[in-house]
């Protein structure tokens, strides 16, 4: 790491590092209020692997100095900081800008003014809009009904920046330890603060805040920005730095699981997001989550440029989704013990003109499925919708069910979702942009038969780990859905193990459910309907067929009504 100064336009000296790769891209860093430029700390390493970052304190923070005026805290003088320094660390070229809080909004103003025209490639901001668009947008709001409860909601997110209007109060608050100990509980991954950065920083909001907030006329912004938005920020809400793509042509965003100080809890992911955008803006392929997060411009489809991961997608449901997802514009992933079948239902997605994947993997292998859950990560990237759907049937008595049958039906049904869930939610919630989880259970998880009780048990097994699992991701944005269909026309009737009979009599009533299912006339892609609903929807149980939907609501009223049924054979 290398280490200097740099002489703003008006004298003031600020304390610039550099590190990383040296041939690599440039990115500068600026970061935000209270804070110094080692905030950047975690970001700095991810970024430093193939990038050549830059840090600097801004004037009032950390080792720049702190001048005592507070015009000297202007926007203008702030932007003007910020050329001087990327005159200094690049004198030609283009440089990337990711910034965070007050360090977002200062490079907002040089983003889209004058004196960086021309040497910016990419902005990714986090958790500060640009004053301008701020303002336009607060007007917005108050002039509709609708929109005054969002404003509103805002400026309670907002009120320290009254409380810092107010002369020696604040001052007081940050030196007694009283702000700062309010910060550390509303986010707990804000860090230590030294307190003559905080108390010099004041000026920023003293300067500027409301002689910005009061222009009519925001300024565009002229290259590729990205917006991190965390979804659990205390003080800036999600509309107010996103709603903003007329004033940006080039923008996306990304909600991410986070807090405000999100950069210092989970910097890889920051780091992460914002090589994609540096990467794209130097000529490379977009990535899909890039894809996924422009506002305008984007793929047709309900899930265009999702990537979804289907289990046992060879024939039946599984087949059904994936071309239901694929017809909405997702690529899709499939697996099945089934070789050939895999790759049919690959080419019949590839034939809707999205990217698509087959593999061989028996998802009661724990060692196959986390292969393959490592080779998704590598070839395809993080799925933002996993569907465990892999499952054999077996019917018969309890007492005719042999221990081979119950360790066969157990690793396949249940083991088979729990392996898929295992796999693959450890990535999904370290990427931090939430998702889904399907697992396939079954009306027989809630309604209860005397000659289904093994495959019912994996299937009420399997509920009851999607609502357990449901409660457990939910904090990481990642829903778990369980959806239960009833009878449904599919080959799994075909293959279903009878137990305790011969094999010509199995063969009879295998053919017999069958024709029974047929007659039934409800086909897998009415499934695949219900399951793309209810993930557009998060919900937690989505049963499917008439019949499953009637016995939910009658295993809630009326349980011992369908116990005594069961007695019948009244079975789905």
């Amino acid at each position: 790491m290398s280490h200097k100064q740099v002489t703003a336009s008006d004298g003031v000296r600020l304390s610039v590092r550099v590190s990383g790769a040296e041939a690599g891209p440039t990115v500068v860093l600026v970061h935000g209020y209270p804070d110094n430029g080692s905030m950047w700390g975690g970001v700095a390493a991810e970024l430093g692997r193939r990038h050549r970052v830059v840090v600097y304190d801004v004037r009032g923070a950390g080792d720049s100095d702190k001048p005592r005026e507070r015009d000297a805290y202007r926007l203008d003088q702030l932007a003007a900081d910020l050329k001087a320094v990327v005159d200094e660390v690049q004198p030609t070229g283009k440089v990337h800008l990711l910034a965070h809080d007050w360090g977002s909004i200062q490079t907002w103003h040089a983003v889209t003014g004058d004196e960086l025209r021309g040497r910016i490639a990419s902005y990714t901001s986090i958790s500060g809009p640009s004053l301008d668009h701020a303002g336009a947008w607060f007007r917005e709001q108050f002039k509709r009904p609708s929109g005054v409860p969002r404003a509103l909601r805002q400026l309670l997110h907002s009120y320290y920046i009254l409380l810092f209007q107010l002369p020696l109060v604040p001052e007081f608050g940050w030196r007694s330890g009283i702000v700062p100990a309010l910060i550390r509980r509303l986010d707990p991954a804000a860090g230590r603060v030294r307190t003559a950065d905080a108390v010099h920083g004041l000026k920023l909001y003293r300067a500027n805040m409301f002689t910005r907030l009061s222009r009519p006329a925001p300024r565009p912004a002229e290259v590729p920005v990205q917006v991190l938005a965390p979804a659990g920020d205390a003080f800036v809400t999600a509309p107010l730095q996103t709603e903003i793509a007329r004033w940006v042509p080039d923008l996306r965003v990304r909600r991410l699981v986070g807090s405000h100080w999100i950069a210092r809890s989970k910097p890889k992911v920051i780091a992460d997001a914002t090589a994609e955008l540096v990467e794209y803006a130097e000529g490379g392929e977009e990535s899909r989550a890039l894809k996924r997060a422009r506002v305008v411009g984007g793929a047709p489809g309900r899930f265009a440029d999702r990537l979804v991961v289907i289990t046992g997608g060879g024939s039946g449901i599984g087949r059904a989704t994936a071309l239901a997802f694929a017809a909405e514009g997702a690529d899709v992933v499939v697996t099945d013990v089934d070789a050939a079948a895999a790759a049919e239902t690959a080419k019949l997605v590839r034939d809707k003109g999205v990217d698509a994947g087959e593999y061989t993997v028996d998802s009661s292998d724990a060692g196959a499925v986390e292969e393959f859950a490592a080779r998704v990560r590598a070839e395809f990237g993080v799925p933002d919708v996993v569907v465990n759907n892999a499952g054999i049937g077996m019917s018969g008595p309890f007492l005719d069910t042999t221990l081979a049958d119950w360790e066969r039906v157990v690793d396949v049904n249940l083991w088979g979702v729990i392996h898929g869930c295992r796999a693959f939610a450890p990535m999904m919630a370290e990427r931090a942009e939430g998702g889904q989880i399907v697992n396939l259970a079954s009306a027989a998880a809630y309604l209860p038969s005397k000659i289904l009780t093994a495959y019912g048990t994996t299937k009420a097994a399997v509920l009851a780990l999607s609502n357990g699992l449901r409660a457990e991701l939910a904090a990481d944005g990642i829903g778990v859905t369980a959806v239960c269909p009833g009878l449904v026309h599919t080959n799994i009737t075909s293959t279903t193990r009878f137990v305790g009979v011969a094999a010509d009599e199995q063969a009879r009533r295998q053919q017999a459910s069958t024709k029974l299912y047929a007659r039934r006339g409800f086909g897998p892609e009415k499934v695949a309907r219900d399951l793309l609903r209810a993930v557009e929807r998060d919900r937690a149980i989505q049963p499917s067929t008439p019949e499953a939907k009637v016995a939910l609501v009658l295993s809630r009223l009326t349980p011992g009504l369908l116990r005594a049924a069961a007695k019948l054979d009244v079975t789905p």
